[in-house]
């Protein structure tokens, strides 16, 4: 069975994916929304990362990016069962040991529902005023990915050596709930693929489009099978944009719309190319008819996925 879920609307509004109604919604409508996702049997919620958005990219990409940590904690004290995804936090902005107290707080608080998905970053400028390397960003998550392995497990004392980070004796508590966190790689590039491959619980490539998958799962398996890794890799897929039913108002021609059963029948070419989950979007008009649109979903498509 394909597992779905979805990133939230609201905590991030780039102009390549936010509806115009999110610009007036606030906390009570991404309350309402994930809750919906938790009743209507989502996978998981998720949400993005970004410190600062210069002025140079803030016209196409907004300044509204809700803090992932702060947003997750706040939507697992009102869900139950729905997992909480950061897709994805660029954790080389961050000290490991500072993202790992977080996150770790953030697993122990939900109940073990924590998702850590990860990411380099593209945004020079954040880099610059943190202070991190802009350049080496790609070495510079691979080891931050090894430190958060170790700051994440089950030691409360965890200890970690590498070229730019080091910790020993340092004791961190609370624990996180699971004994491992779920550790997804979000990227599509040669390097990100291979991070996946060779560091990750899980890939969540970035707008692949349908005919570029099967080759990118491929060489995922490839490196992973020659790397000697066992463990089993969710692989993840972001679908077109949705509208379950027929639409009486322009939705654009890249969505794919209509009744439940063409709807499910398009979207299990991806568990056929080895798709293990879909993020999916769906257009709307309202809070309202997106959750419309969420239940419609769940109760018409999602159990013909198979």
């Amino acid at each position: 069975m394909v597992a779905y879920g979805m990133q939230l609307p609201v905590q991030s509004q780039s102009t390549l994916f936010a509806e115009p109604w999110e610009a007036g919604a606030g906390p009570e409508d991404l309350v309402e929304v994930a809750r919906a996702a938790d009743r209507h049997g989502f996978a998981y919620v998720a949400v993005c990362d970004h410190v600062a958005i210069p002025r140079r990219l803030a016209g196409a990409m907004s300044t509204v990016w809700y803090d992932p940590v702060a947003t997750l904690a706040h939507l697992a004290a009102v869900t139950r069962r729905v997992r909480l995804l950061s897709h994805v936090a660029v954790v080389g902005l961050r000290h490991p040991l500072v993202t790992a107290k977080q996150y770790a707080t953030l697993d122990h608080l939900s109940g073990g529902r924590l998702v850590l998905g990860v990411g380099a970053g593209h945004v020079r400028e954040e880099f610059e005023a943190l202070g991190a390397g802009f350049e080496r960003r790609g070495a510079l998550l691979d080891e931050t990915i090894d430190a958060l392995r170790a700051a994440l497990g089950p030691d409360e004392y965890p200890e970690f050596h590498g070229e730019r980070f080091a910790f020993e004796g340092l004791g961190q508590r609370p624990r996180p709930a699971q004994q491992r966190v779920p550790l997804w790689v979000g990227g599509s590039s040669p390097a990100a693929v291979r991070r996946a491959a060779l560091r990750g619980d899980g890939w969540l490539p970035q707008g692949d489009p349908r005919d570029r998958l099967p080759e990118q799962i491929g060489t995922l398996r490839r490196l992973r099978a020659e790397a000697g890794v066992e463990e089993p890799l969710v692989v993840g897929a972001i679908t077109e944009p949705l509208y379950v039913g027929d639409a009486r108002w322009d939705v654009g021609r890249r969505t794919l719309g209509g009744k439940p059963d063409a709807l499910a029948e398009c979207l299990r070419a991806y568990g056929a190319m080895g798709v293990d989950q879909i993020q999916v979007r769906f257009r709307s008009r309202s809070r309202a008819e997106l959750t419309d649109q969420m239940g419609a979903f769940a109760d018409g498509v999602a159990p013909l996925l198979g």
